[in-house]
This record gives structure tokens, C-alpha cells and sequence, in this order.
């Protein structure tokens, strides 16, 4: 492929991501109905990077929780068990490389800054979620089996700082039992086993 075919390919790019976004504005004014939280990623993916590289091999994006979006609002899936090893949170900037067989490789590439809650794992309409600071946070089913995780578990969820978030990602388990064991010794009631029994000073 020439180089001006390329360029070509580019200023068309260009031209059809404005457009987009011009006929998404037109609608919003029309309709006044607006999905901001889909919005908010695909802002965030145009500013990371281009949506398209020029071979049209790599995909540039931000993770939604589950998916990644690129700029143009095009959703790639990302493999529930890179995400929830890899500790992905919703925002991360990824990068999507299509290689000729084929295959999606994806890749973290724009971090966003972190924080952490502590809440207890509990299931709602059939999906699992983190209920922590008074809200429920969705957390990836593969996480939930990466950790043997059961509902009532304590769970420490990764979460974007400078954002409102629907999804969080498992960083810690601790189970219930162990939870409810320390709780019991830190008010001063044994353990059936007595492993966890406070020392009394004497």
C-alpha cells in the first residue's frame, strides 16, 4: 500500500469520526435523550489516540467494565479472563492489535488512577456484584471464579479515581468465614477453634 493511499485512508478516517460526531450531537439536540456513560468512554477514547491505525491492524480504546469502546463507539470484546487478571478497570486506556490470523490481542496501554473499596460480593438479577460505599458495583463472573469467591465474601474492588463507575474490578477475597472469625476475636469472642482467640494480658 503507497503512501498516499494511506494518507488517503486517514483524512477519510478523520472525516467520518467528525461526522459522527456531528450527527450525535444533531440527534441529542433533537431527541434530548442522552447515554452519558457511553459517551464519557468514547470521549475518553478519542483522546487517548486515533481509533484506527493507518494499517488498519490496531484498534485504540478505553475499557467499559467489559468491553473495550473506540472512539467511533465501535465495542471489541475483551476476554473476561485477561480482563479480570490483568485487573482491568473501567477506564483503562487498551490497545487492540488484529494480527493476520486472526487473533485479538489486546493490551493495557493508558492506565487510569485507582483507588479501592471494600465491600461484601453479592448476586442480583443473576449477576455478581460488590456492594460497597452504598452502591453496587458489577464485577466479572471470572473474577468471582478466579477467587472462589462466594456470595457474603468480603471483596476489595479496584475502582477509577477520578470517575463514577458501574463496574469494579476484584483485586481481594476474604471469605465470610474468616471475616466473621476476626470480627469475633476483635471483640474479644473465641473461635471454635480457638485459633483466633485474642491473648489475654496477664
Amino acid at each position: 500500500m503507497s503512501d498516499d493511499v494511506i494518507l488517503q485512508v486517514q483524512e477519510l478516517i478523520e472525516s467520518a469520526n467528525a461526522s459522527l460526531k456531528t450527527a450525535h450531537a444533531l440527534l441529542r439536540q433533537m431527541t434530548g435523550v442522552t447515554d452519558t456513560d457511553r459517551e464519557r468512554i468514547i470521549t475518553r477514547a478519542s483522546n487517548i489516540a486515533t481509533a484506527v491505525a493507518a494499517s488498519g491492524k490496531v484498534v485504540e480504546g478505553v475499557f467499559d467494565g467489559q468491553n473495550m469502546v473506540d472512539a467511533l463507539g465501535q465495542t471489541y470484546p475483551v476476554p473476561a479472563n485477561y480482563a479480570s487478571k490483568s485487573k482491568l478497570v473501567e477506564g483503562d486506556g487498551m490497545k487492540l492489535t488484529i494480527t493476520d490470523e486472526g487473533k485479538f490481542i489486546y493490551k493495557q496501554i493508558a492506565p487510569t488512577r485507582r483507588r479501592t473499596a471494600v465491600g461484601v460480593l453479592l448476586q442480583e438479577d443473576g449477576q455478581y456484584k460488590v456492594l460497597a460505599e452504598g452502591k453496587a458495583y458489577r464485577v466479572l463472573l471470572a473474577s468471582v471464579t478466579f477467587y472462589r469467591a462466594e456470595i457474603g465474601d468480603q471483596v476489595t474492588v479496584l475502582l477509577p479515581e477520578d470517575m463514577e463507575a458501574k463496574w469494579g474490578a476484584v483485586e481481594n477475597v476474604l471469605p465470610k468465614h474468616i471475616a466473621q472469625a476476626a470480627a469475633r476475636a476483635s471483640v474479644g469472642a473465641s473461635s471454635d477453634d480457638g485459633e483466633l482467640s485474642p491473648r489475654v494480658e496477664k
